[in-house]
């Protein structure tokens, strides 16, 4: 069927949408009926025969369920209704509209959308339902691989590949949240990717190394001689990023101070150079990534709330590798290829031995370890073959967890152990560990001396 013969019934309970879409596609459409009530649904679908539902997620009606919006899909499904139903949410529904899908949803839009993309959803669900297609039960468009390195065939990461095609067109910002190796740079990549800033600049911060004096010549550029080292005019990462998209690593790690500083900027959308009085404008899509938990975050006298809700408007929780299932084996044979290849060896196969140690393993690491386990394994093989003693895992990983350092009574065993496993937390920077053990860098290197590190 094509898309000027369809029917199309619009529920939402704000105005203003169902105007804007009756506008939109009064051209397009042969019929559009509008209602602000959901409780009329049942009533319309028993006069009408529509060929495309767009759905609200949430209404302020009698039904107060949290999600009035699933609650009406299944109330459409019920009634054995034909129409493809497209629900219409804001940022912050995005995991129920995920949720809507596998409850028979043909997809969602993202408030405030594009017409053309609006426009191509109501036309494909059109098509699908007259070529008698039906609605997958898992995510629209999920795929095992996001551009070449973001992989996986489990559901919570296909539900995170969906939820990034969903958001990157958009100039949302986006919180990406998990443990450290998980992959979060590979994320803010490929939301970057598939945003409409693609051909722009991708330009990342790590925000958590950066000291007081640094952070605003960093991201916001300074003037010459606004201090002793500034010999010339430059521009900051904001400005630099300008049309295109910034990534703040480690944000959950900076100060209240950087924090202010950095809510101002993201409020005005205008950066002043230190040294400087006049403001710059930016336009620049904002991904941020920690490895604090949201928990942690949510405590003022960490980090301020009005800057969470300005970096959240989207949260993305990257699992971490135990919590995957079978991607470490699709993991583990992407890496021996990529290393086979980057030494000129033949790949290895991965023995069943090899693949058991896998499985059972923890990886505290995430996939960043089992990456160097698999690089080790490539580079010291001497047989076609990877078994299970040919896998060694990280000697860092393996250090005492801090739940048991109660039983080490050895003071330096004790020292050296938490100088292990802060590296480890800040990926070897030693100005942030030095800073978090609360000792100098200068004494820092005394210890990694003294240890042998």
């Amino acid at each position: 069927m094509q898309l000027k013969k369809a029917s199309v019934l619009v529920v939402d309970d704000d105005t203003d949408v169902l105007t804007a879409v009756r506008l939109l596609l009064r051209p397009h459409v042969k019929e559009i009926v509008t209602e602000k009530n959901p409780e009329n649904i049942q009533s319309l679908l028993a006069q009408h025969s529509f060929d495309v539902i767009l759905l609200d997620m949430n209404f302020a009606s009698s039904i107060n369920t949290g999600n009035e919006g699933l609650f009406w899909l299944k109330k459409i499904k019920a009634l054995k209704s034909e129409a493809s139903v497209i629900m219409i949410t804001a940022y912050g529904d995005i995991d129920l509209a995920i949720r809507s899908l596998k409850e028979g949803a043909y997809d969602f839009v993202v408030k405030p959308w594009h017409n053309e993309k609006l426009l191509t959803t109501i036309q494909e669900a059109i098509s699908k339902k007259s070529n008698g297609a039906k609605v997958s039960s898992s995510p629209a468009g999920s795929t095992s691989v996001i551009g070449s390195e973001l992989l996986g065939e489990s559901e919570v990461m296909l539900d995170i590949f969906f939820k990034i095609k969903k958001v990157a067109p958009t100039d949302a910002n986006i919180l990406i949240l998990g443990e450290n190796g998980t992959g979060k740079e590979l994320i803010a990549k490929a939301i970057h990717q598939h945003s409409l800033r693609a051909d722009k600049s991708f330009i990342k911060v790590d925000v958590g190394a950066l000291t007081e004096s640094l952070f605003e010549s960093e991201l916001f550029g300074h003037k010459k001689g606004a201090f002793t080292d500034a010999r010339e005019d430059r521009a900051g990462r904001f400005e630099s990023a300008h049309k295109g998209t910034v990534f703040l690593d480690e944000i959950g790690n900076i100060s209240l101070h950087q924090q202010s500083k950095l809510l101002s900027v993201l409020q005005n959308r205008q950066v002043i150079r230190v040294g400087a009085n006049e403001p710059v404008d930016i336009d620049v899509r904002l991904l941020c990534a920690t490895n604090v938990s949201m928990a942690e975050m949510a405590n003022e006298a960490r980090f301020r709330k009005d800057l969470i809700y300005r970096i959240n408007t989207v949260e993305i929780t990257v699992p971490p590798l135990r919590k995957r299932g079978d991607d470490i084996p699709l993991l583990a044979r992407h890496f021996i290829t990529v290393y086979a290849n980057k030494y000129m060896k033949p790949a290895p196969e991965l023995a069943k031995s090899g693949l058991e140690k896998l499985k059972n393993y923890h990886f505290p690491g995430n996939v960043r370890e089992l990456q160097y386990a698999i690089e080790r394994a490539v580079i010291m093989a001497d047989s076609d073959v990877l078994e299970a003693q040919d896998i060694i895992f990280s000697p860092i990983e393996a250090a005492p967890a801090a739940e048991n350092l109660q039983q080490e009574t050895n003071l330096e065993e004790l020292e050296k152990t938490t100088i292990l496993r802060v590296l480890e937390k800040h990926h070897g920077n030693l100005s942030r560990a030095s800073k978090e053990l609360g000792i100098t860098r200068t004494a820092l290197y005394r210890r990694l001396g003294k240890y042998d590190i």
